[in-house]
């Protein structure tokens, strides 16, 4: 057996390629605004997580340009070594002030902030409890530890309820859960997990990635939004959503921060956030503080368009954020929507599985702050027009 077998034998993408229909890796030209440039045609963007409009906005890219002039284009080592900077320690210091968390520790991704956490606490006498729709960087984190997993039917109290009685009061439990769930835009049922958490004495660990900027009226998450903060035990964040850049970060007791610093293999053995990004992502949190305003026309946007989809005809799904699914179900069918969209002028994601199960595939939309309803009428007629032409609605 040839180690590349398995690449031989992978032929789905070349069917696809073959039929004109390949939707992935699409070359932008240009920032990552309402309107894009793609293979030299402008097309509305309507699939983008930049909610709040920050990734081009004019001092963030002064500031990112700054850190640039005073530290270089990277630390060239780890954090743990040579890479820390005073700019990432004032990072970390100002998102713990935000957070109201006791400590903050910022890593190169927010991919590796799940595998390096997930996979550092969780020892052979621990069990982490995950809903079956949690992101793939939660389950690779999970699988690298020495401890065991289960996982409960998406959103279903009862079912983690039925998974956490089954585990025996010597284990240490994790329940492990996305915020707002990346593809369907669903949120966590946090008030029900919080009450179920403390009845079995479980710790909560949330990935926020695609809820700090948007939920909450300071913008803090889907904990402030359901007024719960001080339940959640780990909050993960990415910097690369609302706070316009590239990182992230895990927000924690301090005791548990300086166990992450000394232990968290993904953040020892990788290079440090380069200066430019903890610069951005700084002036990022200045602007969501300052700015109150962007959250609330991404919400009137948010609800603009999913009134407005429904009304079409088309399945929204269970969405209570600005990710708003057109569910579709057949996966060539996906493919040829963000192929049509592309033809007249929207930028769309298809979701297929295995990010989806099979025959719930769907295309993924996300609004930003920076849309205007020309953008958003415009998008939906051209959607509207090819729902129908699929027969989708």
């Amino acid at each position: 057996m040839d180690v590349f077998q398995k690449c031989s034998d992978y032929q789905i993408h070349k069917e696809v390629r073959a039929a004109g229909l390949y939707p992935y890796y699409r070359s932008v030209s240009s920032p990552q605004d309402p309107v894009v440039t793609l293979d030299g045609q402008k097309v509305i963007m309507l699939g983008s997580n930049n909610y709040l409009g920050l990734t081009n906005h004019p001092a963030v890219k002064e500031a990112s340009q700054a850190a640039i002039q005073r530290y270089g284009t990277g630390c060239a080592g780890s954090r743990l070594l040579n890479g820390t900077l005073d700019i990432h320690g004032e990072l970390e210091e100002r998102l713990a002030a935000f957070l109201n968390a006791e400590a903050v520790l910022t890593f190169s991704t927010g991919f590796q902030v799940n595998l390096g956490v997930l996979s550092c606490l969780l020892g052979r006498h621990d069990v982490a409890i995950l809903d079956s729709m949690d992101h793939a960087s939660i389950i690779d984190g999970v699988r690298l530890g020495f401890g065991k997993s289960v996982k409960y039917r998406h959103n279903d109290m009862a079912d983690l309820d039925a998974k956490l009685s089954r585990i025996s009061d010597d284990k240490g439990k994790l329940i492990v859960v996305d915020g707002v769930f990346s593809m369907e835009g669903d949120v966590a049922n946090l008030p029900e997990i919080v009450k179920l958490k403390n009845q079995a004495g479980s710790r909560l660990f949330v990935d926020d990635a695609h809820s700090v900027g948007v939920f909450g009226s300071h913008g803090r998450g889907i904990a402030e939004h359901f007024g719960l903060e001080h339940e959640v035990d780990l909050v993960m964040g990415t910097f690369s959503k609302s706070l316009a850049t590239v990182g992230g970060y895990i927000a924690a007791p301090t005791e548990v921060i300086d166990y992450l610093k000394h232990h968290s293999r993904s953040g020892i053995f990788s290079a440090a956030m380069p200066p430019s990004a903890a610069a951005a992502a700084l002036k990022a949190l200045d602007i969501i503080e300052a700015e109150p305003e962007r959250r609330k026309h991404l919400w009137e946007t948010t609800d603009y368009m999913k009134r407005e989809l429904q009304g079409l005809g088309f399945d929204t799904g269970t969405s209570e954020s600005p990710v708003i699914p057109l569910m579709i179900g057949d996966d060539l069918t996906a493919f040829s929507m963000a192929k049509r969209l592309e033809e007249e002028g929207v930028f769309a994601n298809p979701v297929v599985s295995p990010a989806v199960p099979p025959g719930h595939s769907m295309i993924r939309t996300s609004y930003m702050a920076t849309h205007n309803r020309e953008h958003l009428d415009a998008a939906l007629s051209a959607v509207s027009k090819i729902g129908r032409e699929l027969n989708i609605i």
